[in-house]
Formats: C-alpha cells, structure tokens, sequence
C-alpha cells in the first residue's frame, strides 16, 4: 500500500512539474497554433509514458523493453528541460530586477521568445549527449591508494572494481558482455563489485546477468549486495550469483595471500539492508570477526559511501563503494551530497582511504552529464601514514 501511496505522489508532482514548464514555455515561443498544441500533447504524453518506464519491469516481457526505453529517455529529457526552464525563469526574474533598479524595461517579446526555443533545444542537446556517455562502455579509471606500512609483497596489488551496472530495463547482455571484457582485460589480482548489479528479478535477468560468470582475476571475484538487489529479490540473487561463481560477502571476511603477504578483504550487506532482512543488518565489525591481528591491509566492500562511519572504528584500511553515480546528471549531482558524505573520487575518514566509484551502468534515464561511468583500476602502493 506504501508503494502505491509514494506512486500516487510522484506521478502527482510529475503533473505539475509538466504543467509549470507548459504554462512557462509554451506561450511565448514563436510558434503556431498547430505547434503549441503539439508541444502539449507532447507534455501529455510524458506524463502518462515517464510512470510507465519507471513500472516496465511489471508489464509483460514484450511491452516492458519498449516501454522502459521511451518512458525511462523522456524521463531524461524532463527532467533537463524543467531544471532549464526553471534555471530561465531565475534567469528572466534576475534581468527584470536588473531593469527595475536601473530603471530599463523588462525583458523584451524577444528575449522571452529566444529562450522559450532555447530550453527545449538545449535539454534535447543534453540528453542526447548523456545518452552517449550512458550508453558506452565505461571507460577504465586508474587509482593508486598510498598505504602505510604496506607490506612488500602487496605493493601494486590490483583491484578493479564494478559497481551500480543496474542490469534491467535498458541494460541487457552485450552491455555486461563488453564490461567483462574490459574486466578480464585487465588481469587484476582480485575483482570487487559493489552492489546494485540488477534492476529486477531471477527470472527476468538471469540471461543477462550471465556474462559475470567469465569474471577472472588472480584471487578470484568478490560481491557485496546493494540496495537494488533487496528491491529485486535478494535472497534469489545471492544464490544466482554464487551459482554463477562470484564469491558473495555477507558481513564476512576472506583472508588472501599474495606475495607472501597477506590482506584481508571483507564485504558487508548493504547499509539499509536491515530494513529487508532484521538478520542482514549491515555490520562492519561483524565483518572483520575473527580476522588475523597481524594483517594491517584491510579492505572492505561496501556498497553506500556513508558505511564508512563505521568502517572506520573497527579498523579498515580502505573502502571501495558506489551507489552514486557520482550525480548521473544535473540536478541529482546536489541532493547526493545530503545524503552521502562522498560523491567520487578517493577521500579520508580519519585512518580509513574511500573510493567512491561514479558506476559502471546508470540508473533510470539512460543519461549521464559531468558524471561519467568507470571500471576502477585500484593499484595498493606504498605511501605515508
């Protein structure tokens, strides 16, 4: 009941989202009659296909992949196109104030007419552009972590990390496919991926979530879960993934030898996990239970940067994340940062090195602006403390 009731809401402050930027548009573009009533059916029509995009995963296989793509790229393209009539309308209230206090007009027919045309173009620009940077295949990002007191047979330890791929909707098998490749190409010592793999149920993805099963790295390939595998089923997927042959940490450890060295590295579900499962309740402490005293390199998997609050205390060296995006696109950049203490990049916490991953897929809108996805090649060197 929930579920509907939040529906209700977001479809309700999608009407109006819709209806701000026809009655802020519409009127003063140079257009004809025949063109403003095609540009409000167009808003129409967003507002009944953006709802059907985010719910394709409950229509039939045969409508669903239709409908995800349309419903999920005018979500895109909206969500553009509102924040640029509402950045307009700051624009034109900037100018009138301007002209009010120096005693000049207010903006002209022709400046209101301009920029009516220019924020349907200039959102149109951006999404078609962020549709490339979603749709490629994440580039590779290359990061040296600085530990101290790294033992010499751990310096240049590699990791490449995967994170927030989101199989679902618009992402299918040849997009994991080319994501391997990239892996394997890499032949890192260990491989983390850091949750939100899917975007829907066993049954409805497990042929496209096949192409993990090829992932190859010295010490083998790690996952914890994110917040979209208990939307998605959890329990289900765990079991998938386990029989497709990545090790699955739940709040456990694994200790590595490497170099005649040795690292510890742990997973733990994901921070809101609790909320799904009381026994799945995200516990770095529990995660390093029991682990060898004399191992000072301690990496934890964890999906959401903010984990790292408790990391940190029970004594992690370093922590690779995701659930980000680093933003995706404007203006989801902002409201991450209320939410999470990291966007991307590597930060400090006190004693604990986070790196906080931008994603390898996307997430909703086949969409990303000034956040651009990565496969995240981590080197271990020696550094200060």
């Amino acid at each position: 009941m929930r579920r509907y009731i939040f529906l209700i809401r977001i479809i309700f402050v999608g009407v109006l989202a819709h209806a701000y930027v026809g009655a802020r548009l519409i009127p003063d573009a140079p257009i004809s009659p025949a063109a403003r009533w095609a540009a409000l059916c167009f808003l129409l029509l967003s507002c009944l296909v953006i709802p059907a995009g985010f719910l394709s995963r409950r229509l039939p296989r045969r409508f669903s992949e239709v409908f995800g793509w349309i419903g999920l790229l005018l979500m895109g393209y909206f969500s553009s196109l509102f924040v640029l009539t509402l950045l307009r309308d700051v624009a034109l209230l900037a100018i009138w104030l301007a002209g009010a206090l120096s005693g000049r007009a207010l903006p002209g027919a022709g400046t209101l007419a301009d920029t009516a045309i220019a924020v349907p173009l200039l959102a149109l620009c951006s999404s078609l552009l962020g549709l490339y940077n979603a749709r490629r295949r994440a580039p590779v990002r290359t990061v040296d972590v600085p530990i101290a007191g790294l033992p010499a047979g751990l310096q240049g330890f590699t990791i490449a990390q995967i994170t927030d791929v989101h199989v679902g909707p618009t992402i299918k098998g040849r997009y994991v496919d080319a994501i391997v490749d990239a892996v394997n190409a890499l032949q890192a010592d260990l491989i983390a991926v850091t949750g939100d793999v899917v975007d829907g149920s066993v049954a409805r993805l497990s042929n496209h979530t096949r192409p993990l099963g090829r992932l190859q790295a010295r010490h083998g390939a790690f996952l914890v879960t994110g917040n979209h595998e208990y939307y998605s089923g959890a329990d289900a997927w765990v079991a998938e993934f386990e029989r497709l042959g990545l090790n699955v940490l739940l709040n456990r450890h694994v200790v590595i030898d490497h170099g005649g060295a040795r690292l510890v590295v742990a997973g733990v579900t994901d921070y809101g996990a609790g909320a799904y499962d009381p026994a799945q309740e995200s516990d770095p402490e529990k995660a390093l239970a029991g682990a060898p005293a004399d191992v000072n390199v301690r990496i934890l998997l964890a999906h959401q940067p903010r984990s790292a609050f408790a990391a940190e205390p029970a004594g992690f060296t370093l922590q690779l994340s995701g659930h980000t995006h680093g933003g995706q696109f404007l203006p989801w950049n902002f409201f991450v940062r209320l939410q999470q203490p990291f966007t991307a990049g590597l930060r400090r916490l006190g004693r604990l090195w986070v790196y906080t991953s931008r994603g390898t897929g996307y997430w909703g809108p086949p969409k990303r602006v000034g956040a651009p996805s990565e496969i995240t090649h981590i080197r271990l060197v020696a550094g200060g403390a």
